[in-house]
């Protein structure tokens, strides 16, 4: 299973300076950043909610004991998973950590290997509590919220807006198909002066001939003319037939509609801004040049995802939370595969996909191949073993409504055992029942 970067880090509390060296070395060539306390007490300092890693605590220690610190990080924060590392005489106390929740304990002298794999499962688990972290708070945030995501890309798009709201040049936004051109062009509309007024979409790549009178009409819901003073987006302008891009020309250049009929042609006060694929060949050869370079003085380009695959998990956060408030349902709890599926799938249909992906995953809908996490290449048979294991308790708790008891009884083990098992794969129960609580 797959780990960021941030949650493989590791806090670890010992207060023999060579003990912690020698285990620092182990972690360390398993590919975890480690941060060495001496002491509970600056550990303390620097662990808050929002520590993004693990932690591996010696339980005897001076001042404040392994297990004292666990139940104070376990206060604030329940989800943040502690190994306790003990001696032959501590057994018992750790055992009690593990019941209120801490997430291993390893006896001295530990098997170095036992210890990179606990750490491994722990840090595979707080990726998870922390996606779901997100993903709750995501359907609090505002549907409105803009362009999702931190790529380079998107924050320049995201910065122009202010700017492009406020003038009345003409766009063309070049970008694949569901990468989002339209989200783009109604922020821009929103964000300026003309936000009072209309914004009127043409799908060219639509639009029956019969139906174009009716959009060069001098009045009407579905004319252009009710665009005045507002937007007039033209989706998919390469996709036009001929006919309407000749009919396009004159009304885009002039600004002024002229109606078959009508005696006098009607002055418009438009902001135009057109869509397309990218490619500036086919543009050229789909587009009347006279259309196209008036309304490509400014091009924009909507990269599609693949390009930014940084923003797949807060863009896919943010769509599954406005799913869930669209369809008042909760949010349901992410696993480990549908998080591989993020990180791992291309996207060719970009956010359009995603957003499909999303309502699924609220609807309970994701197709059994990302129901459980198949085993990385080069897990070891107790972890395919402890993935498997996680998966169906997860399972168990979705299909049983959250009913702790019904799971249970689905499983077939005792309601102790239950718990422990909870505990060890760093499952969030609370936030599980919660999500599965009135889907049946």
């Amino acid at each position: 299973m797959s780990t960021t970067a941030e949650t493989r880090r590791v806090a670890l509390v010992e207060d023999d300076d060579d003990l912690r060296a020698s285990t620092a070395q182990v972690l360390t060539l398993a590919g975890f950043a480690v941060e060495g306390f001496a002491a509970a007490a600056p550990a303390l300092a620097a662990i808050d909610a929002e520590w993004p890693g693990i932690v591996v605590s010696d339980v005897r220690m001076p001042h404040m004991s392994g297990t004292e610190l666990f139940r104070t990080l376990h206060e604030c924060d329940p989800e943040l998973p502690v190994i306790l590392v003990t001696g032959h005489g501590d057994v018992t106390m750790a055992v009690d950590a593990l019941k209120a929740g801490a997430w291993d304990f390893l006896t001295k002298p530990f098997d170095p290997q036992a210890l990179v794999a606990a750490a491994d499962r722990a840090a595979t688990a707080r990726a998870l509590a922390l996606d779901n972290r997100r993903l709750r708070a995501a359907a609090q945030e505002d549907e409105a919220s803009g362009l999702v995501g931190q790529s380079p890309a998107i924050r320049r798009l995201r910065e122009m807006i202010p700017t492009l709201a406020n003038t009345d040049i003409d766009l063309f936004i070049e970008g694949e198909t569901g990468t989002g051109k339209e989200l783009l062009a109604r922020l821009i509309h929103r964000a300026g002066k003309r936000s009072r007024h209309r914004f009127v979409t043409v799908s060219c790549a639509a639009l029956p001939e019969a139906l174009e009178d009716e959009l060069f009409a001098m009045a009407g819901e579905a004319s252009i003319a009710s665009a005045t003073r507002g937007t007039l987006f033209l989706d998919d302008i390469d996709q036009a037939s001929r006919r309407l891009q000749a009919r396009l020309t004159p009304l885009v250049e002039d600004r002024v509609l002229r109606s078959p009929g009508a005696r006098e042609p009607l002055p418009l006060d438009l902001r135009v801004i057109a869509t397309g694929g990218v490619g500036d060949g086919e543009l050229a050869e789909k587009v009347a040049p006279g259309l196209f370079y008036r309304l490509a003085a400014l091009r924009l380009r909507m990269p599609p995802l693949r390009e930014r695959r940084e923003d797949v998990p807060a863009l896919f956060a943010h769509l599954a939370g406005s799913a869930a408030s669209r369809l008042r349902m909760p949010l349901p709890v992410m696993t480990a595969a549908v998080r591989e599926h993020l990180s791992s799938h291309d996207w060719p249909g970009n956010v359009r996909e995603l957003a499909h992906f999303a309502e699924r995953f609220v609807l309970g809908l994701i197709e059994p191949a990302y129901a459980v996490q198949p085993a990385a290449e080069g897990d070891t048979l107790p972890q395919r073993l402890d993935a498997f294991e996680r998966e169906t308790i997860i399972a168990a708790v979705v299909a049983a409504n959250g009913e702790i008891g019904a799971a249970i009884r689905r499983l077939g083990i005792p309601r102790k055992t239950f718990y422990y098992k909870v505990h060890k794969h760093g499952i969030d129960l609370p936030g599980l029942r919660k999500g599965s609580a009135g889907r049946g």
